[in-house]
């Protein structure tokens, strides 16, 4: 369903958003095969063409997550839940996140 929310978006939008859907789709794609790496990559060009999209941040904040990046984690979670309160999916991010983390 968001694939087709986001690819709905970027034909209305435009190239710009149309590569952001492509850097989208390819860093899902890398954290579904444990590329944390590639993934941070490609969710940082999505983020970048789409930065209005919650739901890039909130799997930008999975890549980093899985890259070991808990504080730029926690931001990109934050972001999705700034631009939409609903995502329920970030809020849920963030907080299994916050209680994972060592106080400071």
């Amino acid at each position: 369903m968001i694939r087709i929310a986001l690819l709905a978006l970027c034909v209305g939008l435009g190239c710009a958003s149309l590569d952001g859907y492509r850097h989208f789709e390819a860093g899902n794609a890398a954290l579904d095969r444990g590329d944390a790496a590639t993934a941070v990559a490609e969710l940082e060009q999505a983020a970048a063409l789409a930065p209005e999209r919650s739901e890039v941040h909130n799997h930008l904040g999975l890549a980093y997550a899985a890259a070991g990046r808990p504080d730029e984690a926690r931001s990109a979670y934050e972001r999705a839940v700034a631009l939409d309160c609903d995502n329920r999916a970030a809020a849920e991010n963030l907080r299994a996140l916050l209680a994972a983390s060592p106080a400071r």
